[in-house]
């Protein structure tokens, strides 16, 4: 799909207004992905213009690229702009930068396929991300060569041969990662029926308590030993009130029960987190989101580390909503032995609902893991430890549903739990590598505003 960029950015376009190829695409890539969301949830102009910004940013990264690829014969045409990508969304998928997490990576258009997202769990979702983004350039190169072969540009000719060698790399990659992933994709008895709560539209408080209640007796009716709740669903601090209505709700169903609540503080400080109930034991923990989403308004700053709890059915944690959107939350509650993550969510926004669920696929790949997200009306799912979306409830509307699922307990045993993103590391040092040479040239060279 980025092959017309390419082109249009190296062969195209005036030498001076090439940076608009990718600029634009890159612009419109992320509208695409964010704009809808973010006009729906009512964020700050300055916010909704967050696409905007990646095609300025894209554009002025893309200046010399032109220029540097003509200076180094095009050797390292098929690498720069992918690793230089991958580097980019890996630092804005880090805590300090918080520039919408993962969202906007092109993998998550591959959600659906977990045939093919297996070594996700070896090289992570930059991993896939920079073979997905090498094989765009791949055939854009071909593309080029041959355009230049036909003398439909007067710059320096695309080598073939570079172009071919090229080709076959990322053709053999391409293979290898294929079959790696059949035989990667796996099973396991589905030994656990997990349940998440949809109380649907509703305004009031106390009726969206006593849904969720009738909600929770009905799954537990159903067979269902994990029960979800939603993201700030009980809008008081369940560890000082209320504590034992859900203590005796956990009892007297004998789920285990995870229910999102939120609070403000008497020193102004916000909470938005999850408590999680068993029937033995009554509270027996809470977790504080982690990634708070400052961007629409939630500015909770109590966070309580990454607890795992050793349970009768499993070891269980939790997440919250946008700690969805980063890789390193579900990696830390994997390491610390998670085999079932509950996902209390609010895709308050009608846009999130066909979206958002989309990247349990992807956390759950990379940590071999299970995850089971409630939503307040919209978006529901479960997703096994090789990424398949067992069940789900997704309706833009919004609907009251209760979403029943058979899953098996992860083994939390990839590589990427341990290695964590080590190829958003390397191509972040490529970046600098590249940065280096590029300037290098540039002094060397003298590179004049010529033609090329």
């Amino acid at each position: 799909a980025f092959v017309p960029m390419i082109v249009a950015q190296h062969r195209i376009l005036p030498p001076h207004w090439s940076v608009l190829a990718p600029g634009i695409t890159l612009g419109l890539w992320f509208a695409s992905q964010l704009l809808e969301g973010l006009v729906e949830a009512g964020v700050p102009f300055a916010f909704q213009l967050l696409p905007l910004y990646a095609g300025l940013i894209t554009a002025a990264l893309s200046w010399r690229s032109r220029r540097f690829h003509q200076a180094t014969s095009y050797r390292w045409f098929f690498v720069a702009t992918p690793v230089a990508w991958v580097a980019i969304d890996f630092i804005r998928g880090q805590e300090v930068a918080m520039l919408a997490g993962t969202w906007g990576n092109p993998v998550y258009a591959l959600w659906a396929q977990p045939w093919l997202l297996q070594p996700v769990s070896l090289v992570g979702t930059y991993g896939l991300e920079l073979l997905l983004l090498m094989v765009n350039w791949a055939v854009a190169g071909l593309v080029i060569a041959a355009l230049d072969k036909r003398g439909v540009s007067p710059l320096q000719p695309f080598p073939p041969g570079r172009a071919i060698w090229a080709a076959r790399g990322v053709l053999v990659a391409a293979g290898v990662w294929l079959v790696g992933s059949l035989l990667l994709l796996d099973s396991a008895p589905a030994t656990l029926r997990v349940a998440a709560i949809q109380p649907g539209p509703n305004d009031n408080a106390e009726e969206e308590l006593r849904r969720d209640f009738e909600q929770t007796r009905e799954a537990a009716a159903a067979g269902a030993r994990l029960v979800v709740w939603r993201e700030v669903g009980v809008q008081f601090d369940l560890r000082s009130k209320r504590t034992e209505e859900f203590a005796m709700l956990s009892r007297e169903t004998g789920v285990h029960l995870v229910v999102g609540f939120g609070d403000t503080l008497p020193d102004d400080r916000r909470l938005n987190m999850a408590a999680v109930f068993s029937p033995e034991g009554g509270l027996i923990g809470c977790f504080g989101k982690d990634h708070p989403g400052t961007f629409a308004g939630d500015y909770s700053d109590v966070r309580m580390g990454y607890p795992v709890w050793k349970t009768a059915i499993g070891r269980l944690a939790a997440i919250i909503c946008y700690d969805l959107d980063f890789t390193d939350t579900a990696r830390h509650l994997a390491q610390g032995g998670a085999q079932i993550v509950a996902v209390p969510s609010n895709d308050s926004v009608p846009f999130l609902a066909a979206t958002h669920y989309a990247h349990l696929v992807f956390r759950a790949i990379e940590n071999r893991i299970s995850l089971v997200k409630a939503d307040q009306m919209r978006g529901a799912a479960a997703v096994d430890p090789w990424g398949r979306v067992v069940a789900r409830v997704v309706d833009r509307k919004g609907r009251r549903s209760t979403l029943i699922a058979e899953l098996p307990l992860g083994a939390h045993d990839s590589p990427l739990v341990y290695l964590g993103d080590w190829v958003g590391w390397l191509c972040l040092g490529w970046l600098t590598f590249l940065l280096v040479l590029s300037g290098g040239l540039r002094i060397r060279t003298g590179w004049r505003r010529t033609s090329t």
